[in-house]
């Protein structure tokens, strides 16, 4: 997915849900850092902000790493942190859905909202869906292929 997947308020729910897998989640936000695929792998690219550079040369792990996920957070300006909440009624998960895995998801979808307003864009309520997975049994370890959460 070297070009940016369309951001759609259907899409925001589907890794709200987590009906897709944390790979894709990182990809529709690491090509908005800048990160390029290289083989299997993503790199900081030339329009990646030394601040992640610096700090993940490789695309980091937002959703199976807590520094990343730290740093992600951190990087969503105070007056849009609101966002998720605002444009999507997000009151966050029950206490028995309650797992790093998507309380981390939901900090990927205020990103990208965040994202999108610093940039002006509407947020449209239908786009291109990420392959459709099913709710994982186990939301600690998610879907097949997603990497345990440290």
């Amino acid at each position: 997915m070297g070009d940016l997947w369309p951001v759609s308020r259907a899409l925001l729910q589907q890794i709200l849900e987590d009906r897709c897998t944390d790979r894709f989640v990182c990809e529709c936000i690491w090509t908005r850092l800048g990160y390029v695929p290289v083989g299997d792998q993503w790199h900081a690219g030339p329009t990646t902000s030394k601040e992640w550079s610096d700090a993940f040369p490789l695309g980091p792990e937002l959703i199976a790493q807590r520094p990343a996920s730290v740093r992600l957070t951190r990087s969503i300006p105070k007056p849009l942190k609101q966002l998720l909440k605002e444009q999507l009624g997000f009151a966050g998960y029950k206490i028995g859905g309650l797992y790093p895995r998507r309380t981390r998801r939901a900090t990927a979808v205020s990103w990208l909202l965040a994202w999108l307003a610093q940039r002006g864009e509407p947020l449209p309520d239908q786009g291109p869906l990420a392959q459709e997975m099913p709710v994982p049994s186990d939301p600690v370890k998610g879907h097949p292929g997603d990497l345990l959460i440290s």
